[in-house]
């Protein structure tokens, strides 16, 4: 069996410095460090996490708190997260929500508070005082990422200000009668997020004069399928019909396009829609949106955490503002005069 005596023989290297580059720490070269990581794959080499967690006092692993794996945004945070922790050799444990309250008994009450992880990021969750006390009370470098909660640091956008960006690109089209289709969700999770955007949206809308309806402001709950049925329901009613649609997510804007052809309307002739995200899907529906990476905010929320747990140059006691930008495809256009 390969040892690192035999990795770091091979590399011309100490075995300090080979234990420093397979675990991810500081001052080891990236370019050493690659070249040390490829002669372990090429000698078979695997470390031993639990002789590492002796002599660090750590579990080599790190807890991911989700809402759910069912959502593209959560999914792909996950893969970015996951990415970073293969190649600083750590595990990572992932706690499943579903927007159950028993699993978050489970997972706040015992399986954190036993200190099985050396850091934590939550995902899209608000938390109650008690939750966030305990939390707090572990001590270990923490983060959330897309939304904030008061006293833990987070990555994300600026969701007020996307959502205003998003309006106003539909405003300087020439439209003025726009609907809104936001993202109340499920007991438990941010709901910083929907409300931000919201805001970013009525901003937009207050400053260039046009007044919003109310019964144009839909609740498409961050579903394709509940989205759909909202929007179409809102094409059923009589009256004027908006020229444009924002959602708050790339998943409720296809749900409304698909509403727009269940009522045989064009994209964008007769309907602008645009949302957020650039879901993986987004490029297929020819969707305008407002692009943000997830799978960079999850890595980048990894190796602040490394860094916070080694000393290295990311460490990071403030928030971090991600970025999004317009992405313009084909399912936005000025309206028919």
């Amino acid at each position: 069996m390969t040892s690192i005596d035999d990795v770091a023989q091979a590399s011309g290297v100490s075995i300090a410095t080979v234990s420093r580059a397979l675990r991810g720490l500081p001052n080891v070269s990236e370019p050493t460090r690659q070249r040390i990581r490829g002669i372990a794959d090429q000698l078979g080499y695997v470390a031993s996490s639990n002789a590492s967690g002796l002599a660090t006092g750590r579990t080599l692993t790190m807890g991911v708190v989700a809402p759910s794996v069912s959502r593209w945004f959560y999914t792909t945070v996950i893969e970015g997260i996951d990415s970073v922790l293969r190649h600083a050799n750590y595990d990572m444990i992932l706690y499943n929500l579903a927007s159950r309250g028993g699993d978050r008994e489970r997972v706040f009450h015992r399986s954190i508070l036993r200190k099985r992880t050396d850091a934590l990021i939550a995902l899209c969750l608000d938390f109650t005082a008690d939750e966030r006390d305990q939390l707090l009370s572990i001590g270990h470098p923490m983060i959330m990422i897309g939304g904030p909660v008061r006293g833990i640091r987070h990555i994300g956008i600026d969701e007020r200000g996307v959502a205003r960006s998003a309006t106003e690109y539909l405003i300087g089209l020439g439209h003025r009668h726009i609907a809104h289709l936001g993202g109340d969700d499920d007991e438990g999770l941010n709901r910083q997020v929907p409300l931000e955007r919201r805001r970013g949206f009525l901003d937009a809308l207050r400053d260039a004069g046009i007044e919003s309806h109310d019964d144009w402001m839909l609740t498409g709950r961050f579903s394709l399928t509940a989205s759909r049925d909202v929007v179409n329901e809102l094409l059923d009613r009589p009256g004027p019909r908006p020229t444009a649609i924002f959602a708050n997510s790339d998943e409720m804007a296809i749900g409304a396009m698909l509403a727009a052809l269940d009522h045989g309307l064009s994209i964008p002739g007769d309907l602008s829609i645009m949302g957020i995200d650039n879901h993986d899907l987004s490029e297929s529906f020819g969707l305008t949106t407002m692009a943000q990476d997830p799978f960079e905010q999850g890595a980048l929320g990894a190796r602040i955490l490394l860094d916070d747990l080694n000393g290295g140059p990311l460490k990071r006691k403030t928030s971090v503002r991600a970025p999004a930008q317009l992405l313009e495809r084909t399912s936005t256009a000025p309206p028919r005069s």
